[in-house]
């Protein structure tokens, strides 16, 4: 359980990276401080004057659209990929010779760069 908690977490943060800018100011703040910044439900709701309740309904609601953003545009699946598909070059560029293996490298740090 704790696990599966821990996974739902990383997610819905690693899909905030790429989709925060699509969700909504209030959205946004919300998303932040549950799950980046770990207040409960209580915390956020005592800080904006609002109901638990309603609180809970944004950041359901924002976890659907970013749900939804990552079901069409598929921005975390491609980046999943990507990092697998460079570990393999990483380990094939290290049985290579010397020149070739420092190209490959070279070019997967600028791959690296380009993330960030």
């Amino acid at each position: 359980m704790q696990e599966e908690l821990l996974d739902k977490t990383i997610r819905i943060n690693r899909l905030f990276d790429f989709y925060h800018s699509l969700l909504t100011e209030k959205q946004q703040i919300f998303l932040r401080y549950y799950f980046q910044d770990d207040y409960t439900l209580g915390e956020i709701a005592g800080e904006f004057e609002i109901s638990r309740q309603a609180v809970y309904e944004h950041i359901k609601r924002a976890q659907h659209m970013l749900e939804e953003y990552e079901d069409k545009l598929r921005l975390l699946i491609k980046q999943e990929e990507r990092e697998r598909l460079a570990d393999h070059l990483r380990i094939a560029a290290d049985r290579l010779s010397e020149p070739h293996k420092h190209e490959i490298k070279q070019l997967l740090v600028q791959l690296d760069q380009l993330d960030e």
